[in-house]
């Protein structure tokens, strides 16, 4: 058994300093040392799969990011892991806990199958894997394994934690209270949709600035992106569908002076709409989240989506933005963008379905963009 802060002080001194992630009884004293240390950041993410985009997102943008999470929860991080971290080549260090370890402690019975199949299932998402360290000898000799691959490979690392592995840590911190953002008056939203998303996104290359950081959602969104004219502060998802605004609020976060474009749609933000929960109470005045909303799955043969019966101005209103905005026109969308922003904003166009014809994909690879865009917020620090 190890102090909390034993491992912390040695991750802090190899670079990570950005944790996020999801409560685990095994976790405790390990959160709450993270939480209540001024040096070190930490974001509690809505499910698993939003950790590991937030903590992307972090890394992204230059933090060394650790993500942590219970092992029953790890089908919820499965998609973004294999489909984001190992196609963009985004290294980050995983601390995922063992319940249910088949000769460990009885544990609760939800447990029994995930607990036989952990380490497996890291190994089928060829993600390299130890077991957390319980001796303070083995925490720098460990951390310095993961590093070692992480910069080699650009791909993530875990650390499989057993029950008992690091001694009672009270948490001293109060959680910060944040009041809710009301927006005085939600805009109404017209039932026209005059524009197509290609036209929108015209509109948002060319208001936006060169130092911004634009980041496009899965789906014909980065394609046509990517066809309007490519940009080396454009980040164009592939997989890893619904994790977009919480990829943007790593950077966000990280990069806090410069202001992160986040482009998604509605059948992404749909499928992870706890994404905007975090955001909200995070509150990064330098994220503008536009929602284009064509109520369709196009890219997938243009099925319908339940965003015809729910209000997305309301929601994020609920979630805590500060600032929500319809746009109905490109001229609306370009002026908006036209000002720096001053506190988290939600803008919300209903577009009309429609592609451009002979639509092509990107040729820039995945790891390609992801790693043009690191050297462009290195080069702007």
């Amino acid at each position: 058994m190890i102090q909390a802060e034993s491992f912390i002080r040695v991750a802090k001194d190899k670079g990570f300093d950005f944790y996020t992630g999801v409560p685990c009884s095994y976790l405790t004293s390990f959160i709450n040392y993270v939480i209540d240390s001024p040096d070190l950041q930490y974001v509690g993410a809505a499910n698993e799969g939003e950790a590991v985009a937030i903590a992307s997102g972090a890394e992204l943008a230059g933090m060394r990011s650790v993500v942590m999470f219970q092992n029953s929860g790890f089908g919820n991080a499965v998609n973004p892991l294999t489909s984001l971290n190992q196609i963009f080549k985004i290294p980050i260090l995983i601390i995922v806990t063992w319940r249910g370890q088949p000769d460990g402690a009885p544990d609760e019975p939800q447990h029994q199958l995930m607990g036989a199949i952990t380490p497996q299932l890291l190994e089928l998402m060829q993600i390299p894997w130890e077991y957390f360290p319980t001796q303070t000898a083995d925490i720098e000799p460990t951390i310095s394994r993961a590093v070692a691959h992480m910069t080699q490979h650009q791909s993530p690392y875990a650390l499989v934690m057993k029950k008992g592995s690091v001694e009672s840590c009270d948490l001293n911190s109060l959680l910060t209270v944040k009041p809710p953002s009301i927006t005085p008056e939600i805009p109404s939203i017209s039932e026209k949709m005059r524009f197509t998303r290609n036209e929108m996104l015209q509109a948002i290359q060319a208001g936006s600035h060169p130092q911004d950081i634009v980041l496009a959602t899965t789906g014909y969104t980065g394609r046509e992106l990517y066809a309007i004219e490519d940009r080396e502060n454009q980040f164009y998802q592939v997989g890893s569908m619904g994790c977009i605004s919480s990829l943007g609020l790593g950077i966000a976060l990280a990069q806090p002076k410069k202001q992160v474009i986040v482009i998604d749609g509605d059948g992404a933000a749909l499928m992870r709409l706890s994404a905007l929960t975090t955001i909200g109470y995070e509150r990064p005045a330098n994220l503008l989240h536009i929602l284009l909303d064509n109520q369709r799955h196009e890219s997938t043969g243009g099925q319908s989506t339940v965003s015809h019966s729910i209000d997305f101005c309301r929601i994020a209103t609920a979630c805590g933005y500060e600032k929500v905005i319809v746009a109905t026109t490109p001229e609306e969308v370009k002026s908006l963008l036209a000002s720096p922003l001053e506190k988290l904003t939600f803008l919300y166009v209903k577009i009309k379905p429609g592609i451009p014809e002979k639509l092509p994909r990107p040729k820039i690879t995945p790891p390609e963009v992801a790693q043009r865009l690191r050297k462009l917020i290195q080069v702007a620090q």
